[in-house]
Order: C-alpha cells, then sequence, then structure tokens
C-alpha cells in the first residue's frame, strides 16, 4: 500500500474546500424564479415529481462513466448496505423518461452514469445537485468511481486522486462563458480522501492490491489528448510521446482520465465532499491498447465499488470511516 508524498502550500483554504453544512443550497437566484426546474437529462422535475418525499434522504451520490456498471454497483449496495428490497420487485432506474443516463437510489445512496467526458458529467452534476436541493437534502458527500491508465503503476491498482489536473497540467477546469474564458479551481476534499486510503490499508474487502494517492491528469480527448499513438491521427512521434508521458509522471500523476478535473471542480463549486477513486488499466508507459481479458477487468473495476460501499457502510452504521 503506497502513498506518494506531496508538497502542501500551507495554505488551509488551498487544501480544505468550504463545504456547505446543513442543507444543500444553490449558487443561482435564478432557479427560484422559474414556474419549474425541469431536470431534462434525468427525466425529473421539482412541480412535476415529489423529489422531497423520494430523494431527501440521500447522503451520497456515486457517479461512473458506464451505465451497466453503476447498476452493477447499485446492486452490490443492496447486499453491502442490506437494503430491503419488496418481494418481487428489483432495481428501478428513476431517470428512465431520459436515454442519456441512468439513476438508481438505494437507501440513502444514489447510483448515477455520467456518461464519458467533461461535457457529460458536467450535465450530470448541475442536475444532480439541482435535485439534491429541491429534495432538501443536506450534508451529501459525491464519489466518482473510474476507471484510468496508470503511469508506472500496476495495471489493477486503485487511485485516490488528491488533485485533478487539465491536460497541461493545470489545477483549475476553463469553461468559455458569455465569450469569456472562466477558471474553476479543482479542489477535492482531503479528508475524505484520507479516511479512503486509511480504509483500503484495513478493510479486507479491499485488499490483494495497491492504492496510490497521487495527482490524476483530466483530458478532454482519449487518444492524442493523452498521447496516444493508435488513434485515427496521430502528428507526433513515439519519442514525444513517451517525453510527455515521463513529464507528466515526474509531476506527480499517477493515472489519466476523463471526468476527473470537472467532477473536482464542480464539488468545489457546490460546496460538496468529493472523492475520486479510480483503477488503472494498464500502465501507459508500456503501451496504449487495453488487452487484459475482460473477466480481469470486469474483477478490476469491482475495486473501487468495494472501496467506496465499505466506506458507506461504515458511515451509516455510526463507526468511524477508518
Amino acid at each position: 500500500m503506497k502513498r506518494k508524498a506531496t508538497q502542501r502550500t500551507g495554505k488551509k483554504d488551498a487544501d480544505h474546500p468550504v463545504i456547505q453544512k446543513g442543507k444543500l443550497q444553490l449558487n443561482n437566484p435564478h432557479i427560484q424564479s422559474g414556474e419549474e426546474d425541469v431536470l431534462y437529462h434525468i427525466a425529473l422535475g421539482n412541480k412535476s415529481h415529489d423529489l422531497p418525499s423520494l430523494f431527501h434522504d440521500v447522503k451520497f451520490v456515486c457517479m461512473g462513466g458506464s451505465p451497466n456498471r453503476m447498476k452493477q454497483f447499485a446492486e452490490y449496495l443492496v447486499s453491502a448496505l442490506q437494503v430491503n428490497v419488496p418481494s418481487g420487485m428489483g432495481l428501478t432506474n428513476i431517470a428512465c423518461g431520459s436515454d442519456r443516463y441512468v439513476l438508481y437510489k438505494v437507501g440513502p445512496v444514489l447510483s448515477v452514469s455520467h456518461g464519458m467526458g467533461v461535457p457529460s458529467l458536467s450535465i450530470l452534476f448541475h442536475e444532480i445537485v439541482k435535485l439534491l436541493h429541491h429534495a432538501g437534502c443536506s450534508d451529501v458527500t459525491f464519489f466518482r468511481l473510474g476507471t484510468s491508465g496508470g503511469l508506472g503503476i500496476e495495471p489493477g491498482s486503485l487511485v485516490i486522486t488528491e488533485q485533478a489536473l487539465d491536460g497541461l497540467l493545470r489545477p483549475y477546469i476553463e469553461v468559455a462563458t458569455l465569450g469569456k474564458t472562466v477558471q474553476h479551481p479543482s479542489r477535492l476534499d482531503p479528508d475524505l480522501a484520507q479516511d479512503l486510503l486509511k480504509l483500503a490499508q484495513t478493510d479486507p474487502e479491499c485488499q490483494g492490491h495497491s492504492t496510490y494517492f497521487s495527482k490524476t491528469m483530466c483530458t478532454l480527448d482519449f487518444y492524442e489528448g493523452q498521447a496516444r499513438l493508435d488513434g485515427a491521427f496521430c502528428d507526433y512521434q513515439a519519442e514525444d510521446k513517451m517525453a510527455f508521458l515521463r513529464k507528466v509522471h515526474s509531476s506527480g500523476v499517477a493515472n489519466i482520465e476523463m471526468e476527473s478535473l470537472c467532477f473536482a471542480s464542480y464539488c468545489h463549486r457546490a460546496g460538496v465532499r468529493g472523492a475520486v477513486v479510480c483503477v488503472t488499466l494498464l500502465d501507459r508507459l508500456k503501451g496504449d491498447q487495453i488487452t487484459t481479458p475482460h473477466e480481469v477487468l470486469e474483477e478490476w473495476q469491482r475495486r473501487p465499488q468495494k472501496l467506496v460501499a465499505s466506506y458507506i457502510k461504515r458511515y451509516l452504521s455510526g463507526k468511524n470511516a477508518t
């Protein structure tokens, strides 16, 4: 079990985002002025649905890219949290009125898919935060459970993100708003990350692989943005790729994916605790393509789920998460 040493700025608010206490508030006064807030991409609304009745008890939101994976996670939570599902009934995709995302509720946990990439996650995050606000939820913790490419670590390892960086290794996301570029810092809750790291070291369900606490690079593209040589287009040489990946690795980055920057930035803007836990499917310093057998990948992809489920289970049981 490994933890990468990191340098701290010495400024408390740089390491510890301001977390809202009590009911989740929106930083958008325009929401209250409309007749109905339609959450279009998850097929819900604050007038068409009784959101407080349906979601008031939500304490955790778990996001992942794949609809099937987040359904599997919801099914895993039913067993892990010992949630009683009425006889003859199964889990229901609450967002079934839309074909964009899936949304399952297991007790106080939402398991939702966010698709692939920053734009897709951004849409879902906006609507989930509004859903929680309309439902009157308080003190909600967010997790992103994902897959990634590793840098210098064994495939199948877990990476708990210390800080999300963009493709230029900058700790913020840039958004074009009203014709101007706006920068939003990417900050995750360091205490939550440390709780997860300690739990990975002690929980028998989470043993058998390495876990790292390191930086994550988030790109806007799977191929050229991640310095792959196997895309339809490539305007650089193999030595350029390796020089770039070594530079990224030497900056403290242990993995590369496509959503953490937006997730971290939006958690910070919403004032919610957030953590990113990804499994690595290959070592990008050794290749570009994923050739591991499907059944092995399936087992690896359950590793972030087990860690986060264990944290939630301990929290709900009243135990210290670590």
